[in-house]
């Protein structure tokens, strides 16, 4: 059902200084911070050659990365996506194997304009999972 690996996202304390490590040492094509509200956060893709990595940074005050940043103040990965080819087929899939879809359980726009969906860490190994459609 899960497709390639679209991307892991690293929740970071000061996205500046991330950004800065990204380009300056490692010596990756870093993009523009993009401020996703109704996600609560602002984000930074890493292009990669086989995929991206995804920085976040809280955006407003009820950002969901806050509390993450609050137990890990340097930060640390926060989730991975994977990309499905019908996100609502995923849905149902994975509910009836008895997943827990996070939120109202309808996809909301990502930060590429896609569908997104997010499956609770505890149906996962200790790991949020995001679902991308493509």
């Amino acid at each position: 059902m899960i497709g390639r690996l679209n991307h892991v996202a690293i929740a970071v304390p000061d996205l500046e200084a991330a950004s800065a490590q990204y380009r300056g040492t490692l010596g990756a094509t870093v993009g523009a911070p993009q401020d996703e509200p109704d996600h609560g956060v602002t984000v930074v893709f890493i292009e990669l050659p086989n995929t991206k990595i995804e920085l976040l940074y809280p955006l407003g005050e009820n950002s969901p990365i806050t509390g993450f940043l609050e137990k890990n103040p340097s930060g640390g990965i926060h989730h991975m996506c994977f990309e499905v080819e019908d996100i609502l087929a995923a849905r149902d899939r994975l509910k009836a194997e008895g997943a827990r879809v996070l939120g109202t359980g309808e996809p909301k726009i990502g930060a590429h304009g896609k569908p997104v969906l997010f499956l609770h860490p505890k149906d996962f190994n200790g790991c949020l999972i995001e679902l991308e459609q493509v």
